[in-house]
């Protein structure tokens, strides 16, 4: 139950924090976003393993991420048959401005608590972290995510 209410919450959070006035994007192809943003320059291949998705949808995925003009494919400088993906400035900047909007959105929750509802649920972060393992990230999170969102 717990689990349940804690997802539905921190899904009305980060909605709230996506509320951007131009080109909103899709959880899937956020998710592709952050995850160039962290392995800049990897192929589709390599894309789709790290999302758990098949080649076909993870370039259907950057297809419309391409024609935002948030990624780009470029050669790749080790092999002639492959592509890389690149973030591009566009996709960089809309990257920022949602980490700061959600950031914000987190902050404003957390600024409305009382100090003993904040500190239990930085005890309760704790707890999720631990659960969650160090080296088990969701796919696009950067180490500096997890700081900054802990």
């Amino acid at each position: 139950m717990v689990g349940h209410e804690f997802v539905r919450l921190l899904e009305a959070l980060w909605t709230r924090g996506r509320e951007v006035p131009y080109a909103p994007v899709s959880a899937s192809q956020l998710r592709v976003l952050y995850t160039l943003d962290r392995d800049e320059g990897i192929n589709l291949r390599t894309l789709g393993e790290l999302l758990g998705s098949a080649p076909s949808s993870v370039s259907r995925l950057c297809d419309r991420l391409e024609a935002l003009g948030f990624v780009r494919r470029l050669p790749s400088q080790v092999s002639r048959r492959e592509l890389e993906l690149h973030l591009t400035s566009h996709g960089r900047t809309y990257l920022q401005e949602l980490r700061s909007r959600r950031d914000a959105s987190l902050l404003e929750v957390i600024e409305g608590m009382t100090p003993t509802a904040a500190r239990a649920l930085l005890v309760g972060l704790a707890g999720f972290r631990d659960a969650l393992g160090e080296t088990d990230r969701a796919p696009g999170l950067r180490p500096a995510d997890d700081a900054r969102s802990a």
